[in-house]
């Protein structure tokens, strides 16, 4: 069978007050005409199919038009919520999904089955495919009570609760001629942010290891990191990316979908199809006589100026590049102030330096002073 793997679309995104609509119907337009060209039984949205948790109408109009488009190519359509999406928002909208023949799971709900999907291709190809919509801490933790999978105690970690919800989904996994499939937004241990993701949700406490996925599984299909990339683990595990730039972290990378080749006695081929609709986000760096040599009239642009601050100077950059949408002054012309810092320490007694920092912080708590005189005298005494 052949599966169209994408995530990230982030409709509704607006890019320093610049909203991106035009560039995004652009882009699903291509990903809809690499569908129609490249014919996949199944097309898999692993999540953040929108950019906020309340979206306008413009943008639901974006995504249900693209994902009733991709649905008209022939193939079975499958999207889940990520962490910018309004999970209950979307399944509210299963009923008109399920009547145009696309699959929403926007959240995790009290039976494990509901997030359970199988199919048959047009070939005869049998496929399962376990969709984990994403979920916060407080919310893993409920959902591993409610399929009454082990007590969610306290000293388990968001890795513990996932791996066991992942478990109770991958379940059959080990039926022969099926190819088992999963998909997931979440972060993993080892893979490259974007640049553009919502940081609470991608740090250390919200990571899982690879481990969690069932090495009997022919696809893990991810969302939630703006990166095209494999991941090393137990089986294929890979990022689609998002299918344009989503904010200036993500310059460097390749927007694109993933085609997937796979059966249950072959391992999945993938190859990554470029999407190249939106513009381009580039940061440029120089004084305004240098600035003036830029030409890159379908880029947005970051500007870094190397020019004394001064009034004016953001709009005499903008007058020579119209789509500056972020006009800073370079580190490098900024005064260090660190030295005049350090000379305004220099002879300063480690209860002055204290009482600073007290005052800076606003902290005019009775008695911390004075218990850090006590301390200080004691160290003092007995170095």
């Amino acid at each position: 069978m052949r599966i169209l793997h994408t995530s990230d679309w982030h409709v509704g995104k607006v890019l320093k007050g610049r909203t991106r609509h035009e560039e995004h119907i652009k882009v699903l337009g291509q990903v809809v005409e690499i569908a129609r060209a490249e014919q996949p039984d199944l097309v898999i949205i692993a999540g953040d199919l929108y950019d906020t948790a309340a979206p306008s109408p413009d943008a639901v109009r974006v995504v249900t038009r693209a994902l009733s488009a991709l649905r008209q190519t022939g193939a079975t359509v499958i999207a889940i919520g990520g962490n910018h999406d309004n999970g209950q928002a979307l399944d509210a909208l299963r009923p008109w999904a399920e009547a145009a023949g696309i699959t929403l799971r926007g959240s995790v709900r009290d039976k494990p089955d509901d997030l359970i999907l199988t199919g048959t291709t047009a070939g005869g190809e049998r496929w399962r495919l376990a969709a984990l919509p994403f979920l916060s801490q407080r919310y893993a933790i409920r959902a591993v009570e409610m399929y009454e999978l082990t007590a969610a105690e306290a000293s388990q970690t968001y890795a513990d609760h996932i791996a066991r919800l992942i478990a109770r989904l991958a379940e059959d996994f080990g039926e022969p001629g099926v190819v088992n499939l999963l998909t997931a937004h979440l972060t993993v241990v080892g893979a490259s942010a974007g640049g553009g993701e919502r940081e609470a949700h991608t740090v250390m406490g919200y990571a899982v290891p690879a481990t969690v996925f069932p090495p009997g599984t022919h696809y893990v299909a991810l969302g939630h990191l703006h990166r095209s990339q494999a991941v090393i683990g137990p089986c294929p595990v890979r990022y689609s990316g998002s299918p344009l730039a989503v904010d200036f972290g993500e310059e460097e990378n390749i927007s694109s979908v993933a085609i997937v080749d796979v059966s249950a006695e072959k391992a999945a081929k993938v190859r990554d199809v470029p999407v190249t609709s939106a513009r381009t986000l580039r940061t440029v760096r120089g004084s305004l006589d240098q600035l003036a040599t830029v030409n890159l009239p379908d880029a947005w642009l970051r500007v870094f100026v190397r020019e004394t601050p001064r009034v004016g100077l953001r709009e005499d950059v903008q007058e020579l590049l119209p789509n500056a949408l972020e006009v800073r002054i370079d580190p490098d012309m900024v005064p260090d102030r660190a030295g005049e810092r350090m000379a305004q320490r220099a002879g300063r007694s480690p209860r002055q330096l204290f009482g600073d920092y007290l005052d800076n912080r606003g902290n005019a708590e009775e008695g911390v002073r004075e218990l850090f005189d006590e301390l200080y005298d004691e160290v003092s005494t007995h170095s």
